[in-house]
């Protein structure tokens, strides 16, 4: 299975990955679309466009690695990325090898939360246009939509929301993956350089866990607010095709 959770920034997803790490059963990629969209030598932002690119470090060479993993013996391979950074390079062919899911968070959160690390983020950036262009893409596509995890259900029940994502998906629930010891998380670090402080509470957390982080009001800042303010309806769509928790998970074989 060639599985992707696709998210919007600051929304449970890296925590969501880290799960998906214990499980043991799935080799796992971090964002490796995104990390080529700003360090590629093909990137598509100049945000960080005085960090020269590996040699060979492009989108080719990132699908190349990502089919390669999963082989033509259909190995179990996880990513999480966001739909921007891959979008412009999305065919047919490569969208129909992979099983696509989706995870959303309340906008507001979103914005906050990546305003926080970046005061000059894009709108493109936030995440829900592409998210939403894509999930529209897929259902169209297949004629019936494809799974959305809702970050406050993730959070406000983990076993019983990652019980539901796993009979969305097709996958086998396994329970014990959602505790961890904290510590390092160089897995989900690019280019060497640690995880910083996007991933803070992740290093800290030995589960799937509400974050306590407090942010300015948005209504303070006219750019972010109507960042938000666009991202709602893309989001309130998303959230009408949610699937709920499962009632009282139980592990399955």
């Amino acid at each position: 299975m060639f599985l992707t959770l696709w998210a919007t920034p600051r929304s449970t997803s890296t925590a969501f990955e880290w799960m998906m790490r214990q499980r043991g059963d799935f080799t796992c990629f971090h964002e490796p679309w995104n990390e080529t969209y700003y360090y590629g030598e093909d990137r598509q932002s100049d945000r960080d466009a005085d960090v020269e690119a590996k040699p060979g470090h492009n989108f080719a060479s990132t699908w190349a690695a990502l089919n390669a993993a999963h082989g033509a013996d259909g190995a179990n391979v996880f990513v999480k990325d966001f739909a921007y950074s891959a979008e412009h390079s999305f065919t047919e062919e490569r969208l129909a090898n992979m099983t696509h899911s989706f995870l959303i968070r309340d906008p507001k959160r979103v914005v906050q939360g990546l305003a926080k690390h970046w005061p000059d983020c894009t709108f493109e950036e936030v995440g829900f246009e592409s998210l939403h262009r894509l999930f529209v893409r897929l259902a169209d596509r297949d004629g019936t939509p494809p799974p959305v995890m809702y970050s406050g259900d993730l959070l406000d029940d983990p076993a019983g929301t990652a019980s539901a994502y796993c009979d969305a998906v097709g996958i086998v629930h396994k329970p014990e993956a959602l505790e961890w010891e904290a510590g390092d998380r160089n897995e989900v670090s690019w280019y060497g350089e640690g995880t910083g402080p996007w991933h803070d509470n992740l290093r800290a957390s030995t589960g799937i866990q509400k974050s306590t982080t407090e942010y300015a009001p948005l209504e303070d800042n006219q750019r972010l607010f109507e960042f938000y303010e666009r991202s709602l309806p893309l989001f309130e769509e998303l959230y009408r095709h949610r699937f709920t928790p499962t009632p009282n998970p139980t592990p399955q074989e």
